[in-house]
């Protein structure tokens, strides 16, 4: 039976692969493997939507298929009602600082967050507004007074840390919605995307002494989760990639400390109980994770509690502890993938195959011999080059397959975090003393 490609999700797919990211609409159509995996993570999501939470940690080589991970369980969660927000981790955007680079994380994840049929981010001020919507019919179907109505379902919120204030900003949109007010509701959606930098503007514009600050961010992901249980939503899930920067792009020990705190804070509020409908997918490199002088083994709160299971040996996997590590795709699993690239080329139309299957063979066979180790562990470079390969088939008719093939070097791709930065952070110890050896003479 022919599969239908639309249009739109063929270029997405390709355009992405051939650039080396992953794509956001498609993922269902180039899928192999990782059954496992992806079973952990629907476990994760039924627990979150009957009021737990959850933390998981998405561990593999650079190009291993973590961002793919991360965005097959964003699709799944949307399919499952959830509310999903997601970011990259960066030196200008982490979890913990002090100048404004965990505020920038925040608005970050706002501004991905997708919902409902807002599945490519933005989704933030329709789902603030179809809540609003929902509460006003009932409440005028009851013969109540919508104000009041909203006033109190947004009232176990204030219990929260900063929920006061959240409310009160909720109350803010609605008043400016229903008087026509775009000034109020656009500050109102400011606010709750953290794009404030000052209390005082927050202040004038809302009538709030807080914003949303590097201090703040984690208490605001959990009042988000409340929010949209309250919008009627399955919970909240959030996914933070490329977390090996921390570890590697981070010179200060202080700074790298601080945000390792902050991950262990999510992680015992999260499997401790302390938080409800809300889960949280790291995803990094094995340096990020394994590295006792820079990555969380250097964190010995965080060293024992994501220890692998001792069990766990000859070949036997473990899903329900925390961290899951991404194993090499086999070579039944790259065939199958490199099918379904060439059935996305075709949009489904098997008469259009640009190649036959002896090609697919072919070009396994020839990424083993170049790529070496490295094709079976990080599948990233062979698919750029299989997508650039059947590219310049397409473009030049009647082309050579073999030949053409015989032509390619393929060479693994660098991994970014590893390339050092020069940051200036702000976080050194109280008494002045640099983190990282300076200087050296003999």
């Amino acid at each position: 039976m022919a599969i239908t490609i639309k249009p739109r999700e063929r270029n997405a797919i390709l355009q992405s692969l051939r650039a080396g990211v992953v794509p956001r609409i498609g993922l269902q159509h180039i899928q192999v493997g990782r059954k496992d995996e992806v079973a952990a993570i629907l476990s994760d999501l039924d627990r979150i939507a009957q009021d737990g939470a959850t933390v998981r940690f998405i561990i593999g080589r650079y190009g291993s298929g973590k961002s793919f991970f991360l965005n097959l369980a964003r699709m799944v969660a949307l399919e499952k009602k959830f509310v999903v927000v997601q970011a990259d981790i960066s030196p200008d955007r982490r979890l913990h600082a002090s100048s404004g680079q965990a505020r920038s994380l925040y608005s970050e994840l706002m501004h991905n967050m997708s919902a409902g049929a807002k599945r490519d981010g933005g989704a933030l001020p329709g789902l603030v507004e179809r809540w609003v919507s929902e509460v006003e019919f009932e409440a005028k179907e009851t013969g109540g007074d919508p104000q009041k109505e909203i006033y109190r379902r947004l009232k176990p919120l204030q219990e929260n840390v900063s929920g006061y204030d959240f409310a009160t900003v909720v109350n803010k949109y609605v008043e400016g919605s229903q008087q026509g007010n775009d000034a109020m509701t656009n500050a109102s959606l400011r606010w709750l995307r953290a794009e404030y930098a000052t209390k005082t503007e927050a202040r004038q514009d809302l009538g709030v002494r807080s914003i949303i600050g590097d201090q703040d961010v984690y208490d605001h992901l959990k009042l988000m989760a409340a929010f949209v249980r309250l919008a009627g939503y399955s919970g909240l899930l959030v996914n933070l990639d490329e977390m090996g920067v921390l570890a590697q792009r981070l010179n200060s020990k202080s700074a790298r400390d601080a945000n390792y705190e902050m991950i262990l804070r999510i992680f015992n509020d999260c499997l401790q109980g302390s938080v409800n409908g809300l889960g949280v997918v790291f995803a990094g490199t094995d340096t990020f994770m394994d590295d006792r002088r820079r990555g969380l083994a250097s964190y010995e709160a965080l060293a024992t509690r994501l220890a692998n299971n001792t069990f766990a040996i000859d070949g036997l996997r473990d899903y329900s502890g925390p961290v899951i590590r991404l194993p090499n795709l086999t070579v039944e699993d790259l065939y199958v993938l490199l099918h379904n690239i060439r059935q996305v080329y075709a949009s489904g139309d098997v008469s259009r195959y640009l190649v036959p299957d002896e090609a697919l063979k072919a070009f396994i066979q020839h990424c083993a011999q170049t790529l070496g180790v490295e094709f079976y562990q990080t599948p990233r470079d062979a698919v750029k080059g299989f997508v650039g390969f059947l590219s310049v088939l397409e473009q030049n008719p009647g082309t050579d397959w073999q030949k053409l093939l015989g032509g390619i070097n393929l060479q693994p791709s660098i991994n970014p975090e590893i390339i050092p930065v020069t940051e200036d952070d702000t976080q050194v110890p109280p008494n002045g003393e640099k983190d990282e050896l300076a200087t050296f003479r003999l």
